[in-house]
Parts: structure tokens; sequence; C-alpha cells
């Protein structure tokens, strides 16, 4: 592609926590919330758990920070696979994404480690399916915009 292009993403996010009061206390009320967004089915979100009110049944932004890491690297990688022959008939990916809380509440993610597991097709090209992960790592938009490092560990089985 030689030229730039900007694309806009939008999402409606709804907080759903209100028990009655609002945020009148700090424990009156619920993290939860809904991302939604035309008609695609609703994300129930919350807090992680270790924060005061983190629903563990909803998901949190920072694990879904992660899988959206995960997500992206593993569609680039399959894009790049078709174009170069190699059939993947299996792709699992397990990340860790490292956040570090500071003493003031604050925090920020200082690592995050993809664990692809791989299956391609018996007699495809196992050594170019590895060198495919380095290209899908650096095309990835959203590791790409990411101020920590994205790290892989890949491993492929051709069977």
């Amino acid at each position: 592609m030689s030229e730039t292009r900007e694309l806009r993403y939008t999402v409606a996010l709804r907080w759903t926590g209100n028990a009655g009061e609002g945020t009148a206390t700090y424990h009156g009320y619920s993290r939860d919330h809904v991302v939604g967004g035309g008609d695609k089915p609703l994300i129930a979100g919350s807090t992680d758990p270790h924060f005061y009110g983190g629903d563990n049944a909803r998901w949190n932004p920072e694990e879904l920070l992660v899988a959206s890491v995960s997500a992206c690297h593993q569609l680039w990688y399959l894009h790049l696979c078709a174009e170069a022959g190699v059939v993947v008939t299996s792709y699992e990916d397990n990340p860790e994404g490292v956040m570090v809380e500071q003493a003031d509440g604050g925090g920020e993610f200082t690592r995050l480690i993809l664990h692809p597991r791989v299956t391609i097709r018996t007699g495809g090209n196992v050594g170019l399916a590895h060198d495919l992960h380095e290209r899908a790592h650096a095309l990835c938009f959203i590791a790409r915009s990411l101020n920590f490092p994205v790290t892989y560990e890949a491993a492929i089985e051709a069977k």
C-alpha cells in the first residue's frame, strides 16, 4: 500500500452499575458496564476483581487489551500464511499481560507475551511458518501502538 489512510473505530460504552444512589459513595455502586456498537453482541465489562467492585464473570479492560493484541497478531499471521501457501489448520494462543500497579493507584503494562500454538498441514514449511510470526508481529496495528514490549513465543507443529 503506497498511501496512508485514516480509519476510525467507535464503540458505545454504557455504565450499568448505578445501584440507586449513583456514585454518592465509593462502595455504593457497581463497576459494571457494557460495550457494544451497531448490531454486535454486547460485551459485559467490569473492573478487575483485584480492585474494589470487580466482577470476575465480566471482562475487564486489561483482559480486553491482551485479547486485542492476541487477536490482531493472529489475524495478521493467518493472512500472511494464506499468502505464503502455509496451510494453518489450528491456531490457539494463551497470551499474558503483565501490569504493575503503583503506590498512587495508577499503573501500566510492562510487557505482553503471546504464546501462539500453531498446527500446519503435514509437509508444510515449518521454518517459514515461524518466520511469518515475526512479520505478523511487525504489522500488528495494536502492538505497534503500545508503549511496552510485546513479544511472542510460538510453537509450530506440522501434522
